[in-house]
């Protein structure tokens, strides 16, 4: 399987609604002006690294993933650079853009615009964005405002760069109004949708998150599962469930055929991310078992 959307750290510094997000200790971060659990409670030096998330993987049989970036984090650009250098293979990493000349990224994979956070939403301001992802062959992951309020403007930057790769995160803010808007996008033939933080947008209901996997169900009937693609959110999702959780409630589910699971998990995020040669991740039976 392949992870979508995830998040790595070495010192937390971001920051939201102008206020700054650091860490506290126990897992937990100052979040503008309140206290937030950010990732597990036995990830008590802050950091958020890959040599967790990568024995994270291996237990819950993730071959693959991709990190993904925040203003709440703060930028990791120099800490990813060589996370990718020494996962070639299973991982891959995305520059964060923060309304500034993006300069060097050619050791990224792609570009992750914070679209909803944007002190401009209108994101045909950002050309030279998508200028950059055309002409180094990048993709862009964005996170967009709730419902439709940036799809007309990102419609237009599809049909400006139709060649560049464009995920849409957080399922569409899959529990907000006018959601389905943002998954119509995917009809067009460069732009797909991840579910990073689909586990978190449906909280309330907890695993195993019937609502969530009916979603899914509805953006399939809307622009096909060839352009859906799993993300976990972690580590952030894992203060409430575990790794294995943040999938297996859609692969127990008999609402999709194993061939679209197939697809969600696995083969749309490998043509995607342009994967290649991963390993076979095997099961590990676990203590309690």
């Amino acid at each position: 399987m392949i992870d979508a959307h995830l998040h790595l750290w070495e010192k937390q510094q971001g920051m939201v609604n102008g206020l700054p997000v650091y860490d506290l200790g126990g897992g937990r971060s100052q979040f503008g002006d309140v206290v937030r659990q950010m990732m597990p409670a036995y990830m008590t030096d802050g950091v958020n690294s890959a040599e967790r998330l990568l024995a994270n993987m291996d237990f819950a049989q993730v071959a693959g993933a991709v990190v993904t970036q925040e203003y709440i984090d703060g930028s990791q650009d120099d800490y990813l650079r060589r996370v990718r250098a020494e996962n070639p293979i299973r991982i891959r990493v995305s520059a964060l853009y923060e309304e500034t000349p993006l300069g060097d990224i050619s050791w990224a994979d792609g570009i992750k615009i914070c679209a909803g956070r944007l002190t401009d939403p209108d994101l045909t301001k950002l050309d030279e964005v998508f200028a950059c992802a055309a002409r180094e062959d990048k993709f862009v992951g964005l996170d967009l405002a709730d419902g439709d309020a940036q799809v007309a403007s990102l419609r237009e930057m599809i049909q400006q760069y139709p060649d560049v790769r464009m995920a849409i995160g957080h399922f569409g803010m899959v529990t907000r109004p006018n959601w389905l808007e943002q998954i119509k996008l995917a009809r067009n033939k460069n732009v797909f949708v991840e579910s990073g933080g689909i586990t978190w947008l449906f909280n309330a209901e907890f695993y195993p998150y019937p609502s969530a996997v009916l979603a899914i169900r509805e953006a399939a009937d809307v622009c096909g599962m060839e352009k859906l693609m799993w993300g976990s959110d972690y580590p952030r999702t894992m203060t409430a469930i575990t790794y294995r959780m943040s999938w297996d409630f859609v692969d127990k589910s008999p609402l999709l055929t194993a061939e679209e699971k197939q697809f969600f998990f696995h083969d749309n995020a490998e043509k995607f991310y342009r994967f290649h040669d991963l390993p076979q991740m095997p099961y590990v039976h676990h203590m309690a078992e």
